[in-house]
């Protein structure tokens, strides 16, 4: 990755939702980062709509766009993508970035499901709230401060797009297996247990859960939105494990790159440490 003309696969999960939009916008990126001072500007993205196992391999890294997370789940198990895609992300442990309905299926517990309803992935330690935000019709926006975006993330606050959004409701302690206390809770569905390929796979699974972002329960459209209880001053919008990602917005859905570009910074971070692991590996 850091030798110049390395090349470097991006995939956007094209089953349903917001994938071009994505694609878009990545391509935005790979300009912004040819363009600044840093090693990474050499290196050569390619942008990929991901549709099958075949094309999901050439990938070393892929976000799951924003959609119907029901939709999306069910044409992957039936496209034969849901176990190709859940050894993507918990078995090889690959960067991977979920925007809403992604996030829904990156947790590896939602509630507001029926059993049996959809099929999760997931890959971060955290339950969901499924359309936490109320219905299409109470969709809103909100210009929020970013702090892992750096000083542009806090001096110009990113507009976030919320589209029957999720929050992560709870943090979950890691487990060797599934969530057992998650799945015994009604309307509650849990992600099935993966094994890590190696060494390195499984210290980014057991990584800790990162809060990357939070909106404001006193935020005008959310004190406009009846449709469900905020019973905290604030709800979580955007956690990372590792190098998985997701956020409870839909970043796509604007014209402004930067987290765009930093999730890139952290996809480069992400293969350069899995080349050095494989390399000293070998050397052993």
């Amino acid at each position: 990755m850091t030798v110049s003309g390395a090349v470097a696969t991006v995939g956007v999960l094209a089953l349903q939702g917001a994938f071009s939009e994505h694609i878009q916008l990545l391509r935005q990126a790979a300009e912004c980062l040819r363009t600044q001072n840093t090693h990474h500007h050499h290196l050569n993205w390619t942008f990929i709509e991901v549709k099958t196992p075949a094309e999901l391999v050439t990938c070393d890294a892929l976000i799951l766009p924003g959609g119907e997370s029901t939709a999306i789940s069910l044409v992957a198990e039936r496209s034969g993508m849901l176990e190709p895609l859940r050894n993507f992300v918990k078995v090889l442990r690959k960067p991977t970035w979920g925007t809403c309905a992604g996030l829904i299926l990156l947790a590896e517990a939602a509630n507001r499901t029926k059993k049996g309803g959809q099929d999760l992935i997931g890959g971060l330690d955290v339950r969901v709230n499924r359309n936490h935000f109320g219905r299409q019709t109470e969709s809103f926006q909100a210009n929020l401060p970013l702090p892992f975006l750096g000083d542009s993330g806090v001096d110009q606050p990113f507009r976030c797009v919320f589209i029957r959004a999720p929050v992560v409701e709870k943090i979950l302690p890691h487990r060797t297996g599934i969530q057992t206390e998650e799945a015994c809770s009604n309307d509650t569905i849990v992600a099935p247990s993966k094994t890590p390929v190696d060494e390195l796979a499984k210290e980014e699974l057991n990584a800790d859960v990162e809060v990357m972002a939070k909106i404001s329960t006193r935020s005008p459209a959310l004190k406009d939105n009846e449709e469900h209880d905020h019973p905290g001053k604030e709800d979580i919008i955007a956690v990372r494990q590792g190098n998985v990602f997701g956020t409870s917005f839909h970043p796509e859905l604007t014209e402004d790159p930067r987290i765009h570009v930093w999730w890139l910074e952290e996809v480069v971070k992400a293969v350069e440490k899995r080349q050095q692991f494989e390399l000293a590996d070998r050397s052993k």
